[in-house]
């Protein structure tokens, strides 16, 4: 069965392979299966997007679309750790929604070979992130946090997909959720008082970086505002040390 013929020849490519990818069970999809269920011939497929590689990466965008639509489909709480919890869940119910979209977006890992996609989720997350460190509810930079929740995100959600639904346990991505944002968040309990007066200016030292380069201030020139960030960030990756 082939879709609508009065669709554009792009449009129904676009569907013919997110169906086809969505019923593949991590099987190959060929150039063959796509054209003939979007009823197009395989040069049709070539002019509007170079390869069949590349018509998957325009699903894959397409894909992307949607998946920040969903990360950003809620108003702002005010507080921003709440709503890191929201977009972790929202990025679960993604992937498990979507399972074969999901692995395309962010299973298909080559070693030494970071996909752009991943780069754009991270991006998506220290967004938010930024928010939590100019309010000084970060111990690491926004960059730093973003990296390992998503990284922890995509794990949980991979995990996930690979179990039967029938056996899929959800408490599995909130205990993982609430201990990575506990990892970043300046909640974290102190040993000493050293320790609590050393984490107290790091985590100033945070969100006074995270506001200074939100609001592009004019009060510095850009060599004072350079020299200032580079202080703030020796200071704000002190704690390792």
């Amino acid at each position: 069965m082939s879709f609508d013929g009065q669709l554009p020849p792009k449009v129904r490519l676009l569907r013919a392979a997110a169906e086809l990818l969505a019923k593949s069970a991590g099987a190959a999809v060929s150039t063959r299966q796509i054209t003939q269920l979007a009823g197009v011939s395989a040069p049709t497929l070539y002019h509007h997007f170079g390869d069949k590689e590349g018509l998957f990466d325009a699903v894959v965008a397409a894909g992307f679309e949607e998946y920040v639509a969903g990360e950003r489909d809620f108003a702002p709480s005010g507080q921003p750790l709440e709503d890191i919890r929201r977009m972790w869940d929202n990025h679960v119910q993604f992937g498990l929604n979507q399972p074969e979209l999901y692995l395309v977006m962010f299973g298909n890992i080559r070693p030494e070979s970071r996909p752009a996609i991943v780069a754009d989720a991270e991006a998506l997350m220290e967004e938010m992130l930024n928010k939590a460190a100019v309010a000084g509810q970060l111990n690491v930079q926004p960059r730093e946090a973003a990296r390992s929740i998503l990284a922890a995100n995509v794990g949980v959600t991979l995990m996930l997909i690979a179990e039967p639904a029938a056996d899929r346990n959800l408490e599995l991505s909130t205990m993982t959720r609430d201990a990575m944002i506990f990892a970043v968040s300046a909640e974290q309990a102190s040993g000493t008082p050293e320790d609590s007066g050393k984490s107290s200016v790091v985590v100033a030292a945070i969100a006074l970086n995270a506001a200074l380069q939100a609001s592009h201030s004019d009060q510095l020139s850009s060599s004072e505002l350079k020299l200032f960030l580079e202080w703030l960030h020796r200071i704000s990756t002190s704690s390792s040390s």
